[in-house]
């Protein structure tokens, strides 16, 4: 059974930079794509970002297209998250998940998460 491990959240000051990690244990992200999705204290869980892990292709939310950035390394088998300007509605928690879909920007297509991982940006 696949497991998630989300971390790198924190609180940065608007305008700066953090990087979130995720790491697979169990099986690697091969054939899979991994996105990130993130959830605001009473709202709905929205798409970030996604990225097809043997084809490279990626998707970005157009909320966040410019200043965020997903990456993989297979040899540790972690998907990054490279997130720069950030701005304070960016706050919320951060998932990463895993599908078997090869383009999909909805979070039931997603079938394993991990635990979240808080991010706060202040003004």
């Amino acid at each position: 059974q696949v497991q998630l491990v989300e971390s790198g959240g924190g609180w940065v000051q608007a305008g700066g930079s953090l990087r979130l990690s995720c790491a697979a244990s169990g099986r690697t992200f091969s054939r899979y794509t991994v996105g990130w999705f993130r959830q605001a204290p009473g709202k709905e869980r929205e798409f970030v970002v996604s990225i097809n892990w043997d084809r490279g292709t990626t998707y970005y939310a157009t909320s966040v297209k410019g200043r965020f950035t997903i990456s993989r390394d297979n040899a540790k088998n972690t998907v990054y998250l490279q997130m720069n300007s950030l701005k304070p509605e960016d706050t919320a928690v951060y998932y990463c998940a895993r599908s078997f879909l090869i383009a999909t920007q909805t979070p039931s297509d997603f079938g394993s998460w991990g635990q979240g991982t808080q991010v706060t940006v202040s003004s």
